[in-house]
Parts: C-alpha cells; structure tokens; sequence
C-alpha cells in the first residue's frame, strides 16, 4: 500500500526537527491491523483490515512517540459478508473516496498511555479525532492498541439500514499496530 505524499512529508519534516535519537516506524505487515463495529437495532457486525499502513516518529531510548501517521483503504474492510462490505462501499463512495487518513497534531503521553490528537480525513471529509492507545516498548519493537469513535453523520455519510432501520451513528474502531527498527 501506498502512503499518501502528504503523510511522507509530514514525517520528514517532523523528523527534521527531532532529535538525533529519533527513528522513523514502519508497520509490521500481517501484525498489524484496524477494525470497525457497526450497531444495529437487530445485530452487531466487525469489519476488519489487515491493510492498514501506520507510521511514527519515535525515540525509542526515551519511549516517545513523536508524530503518528496512518492510512487505510476502505475497500480492504471485511466483515465476512460480501454482500454488506459491497453495500458499505457504496454508502461511503468507496471508488471516489478510497483512502481513510490520519495525520497528528499533538501527542499527549501519561504513564502508560498516549492521546493523540489529530486529522482524519474520511469521506472527504477531514475532522479533528483523538486516539486512545497504549504502547508496550520492548529491546527493538513497539506494540500499540488503542480505538476511537467516529461519528458517520460528521462525515456526510447516510448511515446503512436494515429492514428500514439505520444503524447508529457512532463507529467505533480498534487497532493493534507493530513496529520494529534496528
């Protein structure tokens, strides 16, 4: 997958002004993943992606996360049913709006957990979120799981219905993101 230009040059110039300590985090590919739980009135569903890309600007000897950045595209979200994924897709204009982004404004550290604030661009959309997450630092890798709602309406997005009920409006994601460096 590829990361936007944007999100490239965001950390470029972050790591620009960092100290020489810091290091750029990839994604762990097939650790890493994001999810999302839909509510309707008659069922619960996930939908998950084992596609996401996130990066960082780190400084693993002080255990700091500097900048967060992260992309996903919609169209790899499966919730096990073709026939809603097909039907999500086209309730967010997945061909003219594939990529879901996130760049940093602000991260927030407090023991052992991290808030970070932030742009998401989604729909076309871009909105300020804040992340909840929790990085677990080992020798030369770095876990972190965290969530954060979304609300569709916020995004222009009609919300899906079933049988003429639409399903709530606030989605909430999860994530598990594994970095390694040298």
């Amino acid at each position: 997958m590829k990361i936007a230009p944007f999100l490239w040059m965001l950390l470029i110039a972050t790591a620009g002004t960092a100290s020489a300590q810091s290091t750029i985090a990839e994604t762990l590919k097939g650790e890493s993943w994001m999810s999302y739980r839909m509510v309707h009135p008659l069922h619960t569903f996930d939908a998950k992606s084992t596609s996401v890309e996130y990066k960082l600007d780190i400084d693993p000897s002080a255990k700091e996360i500097k900048t967060v950045a992260a992309q996903v595209d919609v169209t790899t979200f499966d919730s096990g049913n073709s026939n809603r994924d097909s039907h999500a897709m086209e309730v967010i204009d997945a061909i003219t709006y594939p990529d879901v982004t996130f760049t940093s404004t602000g991260v927030t550290q407090r023991g052992d957990s991290v808030s970070v604030a932030g742009k998401l661009t989604f729909h076309g959309i871009t909105n300020d979120i804040v992340v909840a997450a929790k990085p677990v630092w080992s020798a030369n890798r770095l876990d972190v799981d965290g969530n954060f709602d979304l609300s569709l309406t916020a995004f222009k997005i009609e919300r899906p219905s079933l049988l003429m009920m639409p399903v709530q409006d606030n989605v909430r994601f999860t994530f598990h993101a594994a970095f390694a460096w040298k």
